[in-house]
């Protein structure tokens, strides 16, 4: 006697008068993907926090406003004057050189970091932890630390008898936009680090094992094998350092309050002195919608030209 063996088939449900049908209300929703109800959320805070404070900034660069007073319409006087002011045109040129200095000082150390750390000695470990942190330590106290180990007087360099060290660093404007770049790069080379330890951990094995075999060394595969494999990492993390050079203030404004006289007046700076400062919020919306513009522009140009949109995952076909 033998046993009939029910066979798996697709889901079905009981339908009217008794019928069954595949449920293909579910599978049209898988296939449809998320809803975008999970969107919504995120949508609302970025609408709350980003858009509506752009449509306030863009209405008050058309204004006069000290901030506390009454506001007066400008018309187009705020933008004429900041567009003409030579001051906005040094701030922007002292921005760009930043954003340049920090991707070329940046990317090669965060990347050999990455690639060192991503090692499996246990030793190697321990270094990741050490090196992740600078980034811990806010903006500020890293500013406050440097300012005192950098005194010509009572810092490092005089306490050690390094001579070369005991030095004005900050005071001296043919050096101290390369400095606080440096102690930007001791910031934030970490984070970037860990974006290409996470990549270098991502790529199969078997690659390098194949190399081997193929008598490759270790500099044919890094160029071979590990920056190619980066590729779309390498793009993520130079979006990252560009567009947030475009940030900063609190490190540069706590190291030289912009001097010594406008050697380090970037851009976000010099919006703080021209609103908080010089109590004029007008000329400050239009240097903060040139900010934005020039991100935006710098972040289609660079999703553009990298092909960033069209990424796909490199260990496809591996």
């Amino acid at each position: 006697m033998t046993s009939a063996t029910a066979l798996p088939g697709p889901a079905t449900t009981a339908g009217p008068g008794g019928t069954r049908r595949p449920q293909r209300a579910s599978r049209r929703r898988l296939a449809a993907g998320p809803s975008f109800l999970y969107a919504v959320p995120a949508l609302v805070m970025f609408v709350a926090f980003a858009i509506i404070p752009l449509v306030v900034v863009s209405g008050l660069s058309f204004t006069n406003w000290d901030g506390i007073g009454v506001i007066t319409p400008a018309g187009l006087n705020n933008w004429i004057a900041a567009l003409g002011d030579p001051e906005t045109w040094h701030s922007l040129g002292l921005t760009l050189l930043v954003m340049v200095l920090c991707w070329v000082i940046q990317t090669p150390l965060a990347l050999l970091l990455g690639v060192f750390t991503a090692g499996k000695q246990k030793y190697r470990a321990v270094f990741a932890v050490l090196f992740f942190v600078p980034l811990l330590i806010s903006s500020a106290a890293i500013a406050i630390a440097w300012r005192a180990l950098l005194d010509p007087n009572f810092g490092l360099g005089a306490s050690s008898g390094l001579r070369w060290l005991a030095r004005d660093w900050l005071g001296n404007p043919d050096t101290v936009l390369y400095v606080v770049v440096i102690i930007i790069a001791w910031q934030y080379v970490p984070f970037h680090a860990l974006l290409y330890q996470g990549g270098v951990q991502q790529i199969p094995e078997s690659m390098y094992e194949a190399a081997t075999l193929d008598g490759a060394g270790r500099i044919a595969q890094f160029f071979h094998i590990t920056l190619p494999q980066l590729r779309n990492t390498v793009i993520t993390s130079s979006t990252l350092i560009l567009v947030g050079s475009l940030t900063y203030f609190d490190i540069v404004y706590v190291l030289t309050q912009g001097g010594p006289g406008t050697s380090t007046r970037i851009l976000p700076l010099q919006m703080y002195l021209t609103g908080f400062v010089g109590s004029n919020m007008g000329a400050a919306s239009v240097l903060a919608i040139i900010l934005v513009a020039l991100g935006l522009i710098l972040s289609l140009t660079l999703t553009r030209l990298t092909g960033f949109s069209r990424m796909t995952s490199d260990l496809e076909g591996a």
